[in-house]
């Protein structure tokens, strides 16, 4: 498989999970798109650094979490429209609200803690895959996990939709 076989591949599977964990981190859908593409570009850039890499995900995910505090450093922001697309006919009511209300609860955290989060639980890393991401020791990434899960526990908005969900 030649390099651009393989940094396709590896694009087309971890797209999903990437867009997901940036509009986590906080991102719309279109930002978070957007950062994705960003973070890729850099990434086919420097595939080979990626590609020998000991945890691909890992070094992928350091790059957009630094594209992302990069693009909040900015000093110009897009603003949203005022008109909105006509949209199909499915209902997703449900769906929406429960991703608003997962990403409000996110957004209520620190930076820091929102970015453990969602490596630990979202991206599905280690604790220790989760620290080294970040550059923190493994006891920083813990005890800010830990913070971060008390934190969401006491968000009533998120116990109603637990206790929604418990028979």
């Amino acid at each position: 498989m030649d390099i651009d076989e393989e940094y396709s591949a590896y694009v087309a599977a971890r797209w999903p999970a990437l867009v997901r964990s940036a509009v986590l981190l906080g991102c719309s859908i279109h930002e978070a798109e957007d950062l994705v593409q960003s973070t890729l570009v850099k990434c086919y850039v420097s595939w080979d650094k990626v590609a020998k890499a000991s945890n691909q995900d890992g070094y992928v995910y350091r790059i957009m979490l630094n594209t992302h505090r990069s693009n909040h450093r900015r000093s110009w922001r897009e603003h949203p429209s005022d008109h909105v697309p006509e949209d199909s006919t499915t209902d997703l009511s449900d769906v929406t609200g429960l991703a608003d209300t997962v990403r409000n609860a996110l957004a209520g955290l620190s930076v820091d803690n929102r970015a453990v989060v969602v490596l630990r639980f979202f991206a599905d890393f280690t604790d220790q895959q989760t620290a080294d991401v970040l550059g923190i020791p493994l006891g920083t990434a813990k005890s800010r996990l830990s913070r971060a899960l008390a934190q969401l526990s006491r968000n009533p908005h998120l116990a109603d939709i637990i206790g929604r969900s418990q028979p």
